[in-house]
Formats: C-alpha cells, sequence, structure tokens
C-alpha cells in the first residue's frame, strides 16, 4: 500500500471514531509496528492529528462547512475578485492543479479566457464550465477530470482513485480553496476525503496557492492538509485587510494578495 493511501485511510478513521490506537493501525493497515509509528509522526508533522500516548486523536477543532447551495449565493463577488486575481498568477504552458468548491468554479468561470493550461481537477463543476467554453477555441486549455467516487452532495470525486491519479502529474500551482485557513495549524477541511485530495495535489506541486474569502481566515477546521509554511501565496478578498489574524498571515506566508 502507498504511504499516502495508508496516511488517508488514518485520517479517515480518525475523522470516523475521534482517534485511533497503534495496535488498530497496525491490525487495520497491516503494517508492522514501525510503520505505524513512522505514519503517526508524520501525520503530527502535517498538522492532521494530534499523537498521544497508544496512538492519534483528532484535532479539538471542528468547524464545520455550509452546504454547496448555501455557499454558491454567499459572497459571489470577493470570490469573483479572487477568482481574478488568481488569473493573473498563472502563465501559459502550466500545468495546474485545482480542488472542487464555490472559490474554484468561479476560477474556473475566469480560466475560460486564459488558453494554454493544463488543468487537472476533481471537480464536476469546474471541468463542464471548462469543457463548454472551449469548443469554438484554439489552443485551448486541456482540462482532466481525474476519475472516482463521486462524493454525495459535493459535486466532485474523491478515494483511493483519484489520488493514484494525481501522483501521476506534476504541476507547477496547486490552488485551493479550504474551510479555513489559520496562521498556526495551515489549510484544513472539513471532510477527510476532501482533504486528502488536497493533500495529494499540494505535495505535487511546484507552489501552493490558497484561495480563501475573509470568512475563511483565522478558521480551523477538521482535517490539516498543508501547513503554513508549505503555502507560497494566499489570496483573498479586501475585506480581510482590518482582520488580526491577516496580520500575522502576512507574517508567516511569503506572498499575501487583497483582490
Amino acid at each position: 500500500m502507498l504511504r499516502e493511501t495508508r496516511l488517508h485511510r488514518i485520517l479517515a478513521l480518525i475523522a470516523v471514531n475521534g482517534h485511533i490506537s497503534t495496535e488498530r493501525l497496525i491490525k487495520e493497515l497491516g503494517i508492522s509496528r514501525e510503520t505505524a509509528r513512522r505514519d503517526i509522526i508524520e501525520l503530527e508533522n502535517q498538522g492532521a492529528a494530534r499523537r498521544v500516548h497508544g496512538g492519534l486523536v483528532a484535532l479539538d477543532s471542528s468547524t464545520s462547512e455550509p452546504s454547496l447551495k448555501e455557499r454558491r449565493t454567499r459572497l459571489e463577488r470577493e470570490k469573483r475578485a479572487i477568482a481574478r486575481a488568481t488569473v493573473l498568477q498563472l502563465q501559459q504552458g502550466q500545468t495546474v492543479f485545482m480542488d472542487a468548491g464555490t472559490t474554484t468554479t468561479a476560477l474556473a468561470e475566469e480560466l475560460c479566457t486564459m488558453p494554454g493550461l493544463t488543468i487537472v481537477t476533481n471537480s464536476l463543476r469546474a471541468a463542464i464550465i471548462l469543457s463548454e467554453r472551449d469548443e469554438d477555441k484554439k489552443n485551448d486549455s486541456t482540462v482532466v477530470l481525474v476519475g472516482g467516487r463521486i462524493l454525495a452532495g459535493r459535486e466532485q470525486t474523491c478515494g483511493e482513485g483519484v489520488i493514484e491519479e494525481i501522483q501521476r502529474w506534476r504541476a507547477d500551482m496547486a490552488i485551493l480553496s479550504p474551510v479555513g485557513l489559520d496562521a498556526h495549524h495551515g489549510a484544513s477541511s472539513f471532510l477527510p476525503e476532501e482533504a486528502a485530495v488536497a493533500r495529494c495535489m499540494a505535495q505535487r506541486a511546484s507552489r501552493l496557492c490558497i484561495l480563501a474569502d475573509h470568512t475563511k481566515l483565522g478558521v480551523i477546521s477538521r482535517i490539516n492538509y498543508a501547513s503554513p509554511r508549505e503555502i507560497s501565496m494566499l489570496i483573498t478578498d479586501a475585506a480581510a485587510s482590518d482582520l488580526p489574524c491577516l496580520k500575522e498571515l502576512k507574517e508567516i506566508l511569503p506572498k499575501v494578495i487583497l483582490a
């Protein structure tokens, strides 16, 4: 079993139970005690879980996420501004990972005007938007929808098949939209399946760009998938300018853009 697959399975077990023992890891995954120890240390270093005597426990924070229907109607202007600022950070010929979410859907609409990209995504809606507007263009972007299980109510694919397909690619940039971004804990999502895809995209890209409107800053959700040191750039909206957490993020992150 690939290490990344093991880590994703461990996070899924923690999400369901709130904790997992070393003994159960050995039994569930069929691994040695030394391998279990290394995986526990790695997940703690990633900020994905907390190591305790005898195993791992979930982080205390458990910020959930509104429904997809609700998120589509919130902060549309801010998300559009973030999307337009993101396009300016890209160049023709680049390969880009993009996860699923309302902010990255807004980005997909803006990317229709920019040819010459290879876009690898697990977002059904983003893939449809990009493919529908490419019919009569020349030098179009290439859109790759990574296949797997469709996550109910989320319009995205997930699972081991998605992870394995992403691992075949190397991208210039991963563009991800988390549930929360915190200066100490980094980027996090509520669902283990979403976090697993985001983590894999982040690790297979040269740069990680986080798209987060002001309501997501200073927020910690259940599953961390990228530490602050792994993030190359944050693009947020102008309403974030007065937030204390933005000052902290600016001190840590290499680049912060207010759209």
